[in-house]
């Protein structure tokens, strides 16, 4: 399933680059989000709660920065699962606009959900995709909008 959309940053770029191009800045925009580990510089691990309509499972999830482009690029991939389900993504955020902002950032991910709750995770990111996106979004916005 793709997702995608942007927004807007009252930011300069390079301090949006900072923050979407360290997992332990941006991570904590990821739904549910409780932990955040380092392992090295391009690995990390994050556990979160998740709630799928009426459903709430933990959910353990590693996170590879894949590629970075500095002020322009960063590809996360973020594979993990819980209870029999398996969730990978892979997600770009490209970054645009004039050094000294606003900044906008494109967002695309593939995502895959399969095993026990694919179902219902598919079904829900379907329906409410654009909120699910925008929710993130809407973080990454209130951190760097100071």
């Amino acid at each position: 399933m793709q997702l995608n959309g942007s927004v807007e940053i009252k930011a300069p770029r390079d301090r949006v680059w900072a923050f979407v191009s360290d997992p332990r800045q941006v991570g904590w925009c990821g739904p549910g989000v409780q932990s955040i580990e380092a392992i090295d510089a391009t690995h990390f691990t994050a556990r979160a709660n998740l709630k799928l309509g009426f459903f709430t499972t933990g959910l353990t999830v590693n996170l590879e920065l894949l590629d970075t482009e500095a002020l322009e690029r960063v590809v996360i991939r973020a594979a993990g699962g819980a209870q029999g389900t398996a969730v990978d993504a892979t997600t770009t955020l490209r970054l645009s606009g004039p050094a000294e902002g606003p900044t906008t950032i494109a967002f695309a991910a593939d995502v895959a959900v399969s095993g026990s709750f694919a179902g219902v995770a598919t079904r829900f990111l379907e329906s409410g995709g654009e909120q699910q996106l925008g929710q993130p979004l809407d973080c990454i916005r209130a951190k760097l909008e100071v």
